[in-house]
């Protein structure tokens, strides 16, 4: 495949974006752990009170981790309790899975996965879960002429900017609106998109990964996939996301909730 030809790394965070503020409660930050210590975050998408969506390299293969947590507010970044357990807003995983096949080695290929809460997590009044697409719902934008006009909404807790000498990392949410750059071409195949990642649109970073690219503007729910990889280390240029379209995404991510 082309993709693999290609150097990709997993991404972080919102660049070139705004404060989310309230904006998007359904979104937490997501902590994991290896041999009971903190080490990687991520960002993940309640989608049901208790099951947050999330890139397979967030939830890893099975026993890459030891733990997960969520964080449930907009500003971890001054949350005294981070990154342990016990606060306010702050609930752990009982289980956590990818997407059957996932490996690190080839993340891209198979980038979701999920966590069960051991408690439920109730959105304000008027907010709004995240919910899936239909299988197939964006083959058709490989078709349409302007495919600069169809945009997204994607929401994180990465890192705002890196460069060799200069980097901002908060863990606060953020969010961007980029542009869809690619669909079904040979470096994406048909299970990615590229968004646009630059000063006008914004885009996504390393801690974003797993965080949710609604489709459309600030106000929609519908995920149109998770935040998968950059392809430089400078976050620019474009950013990977992994499409929840299809129909053996859906089927995990509805038979993880059945079990």
């Amino acid at each position: 495949m082309a993709a693999a030809a290609v150097v990709v790394v997993p991404a972080g965070a919102i660049t070139d974006g705004e404060l989310d503020g309230n904006g998007h409660p359904a979104v937490v930050l997501v902590l994991m752990e290896v041999n009971g210590a903190p080490a990687f975050r991520c960002t993940g998408t309640l989608i049901a009170p208790t099951f947050v969506i999330t890139a397979g390299h967030c939830a890893g293969e099975p026993g890459e981790f030891s733990g997960i947590r969520v964080f449930a507010e907009a500003d971890v970044q001054h949350d005294p309790t981070y990154p342990g357990p016990g606060g306010p807003n702050t609930v752990e995983a009982t289980r956590f899975a990818s997407f059957p096949g996932f490996t690190e080695d080839q993340f891209f290929l198979h980038d979701v996965g999920m966590i069960e809460l051991a408690e439920a997590i109730n959105l304000p009044a008027g907010a709004s879960y995240g919910r899936l697409p239909t299988a197939g719902q964006f083959d058709s934008f490989n078709k349409r002429r302007g495919q600069q006009d169809i945009s997204f909404t994607s929401v994180g807790y990465g890192l705002q900017q890196i460069n060799p000498v200069h980097v901002v990392s908060q863990r606060i949410r953020m969010v961007a609106h980029p542009k869809l750059n690619q669909i079904d071409t040979g470096f994406v195949g048909d299970f990615s998109m590229l968004l646009s990642n630059n000063h006008s649109t914004g885009g996504t970073c390393f801690g974003d990964s797993g965080g949710p690219n609604y489709l459309g503007g600030n106000s929609s729910n519908l995920i149109a996939a998770v935040t998968s990889f950059g392809i430089n280390g400078n976050c620019a240029g474009t950013g990977g996301v992994f499409r929840l379209d299809k129909q053996p995404v859906i089927d995990f991510v509805n038979g993880f909730m059945a079990d």
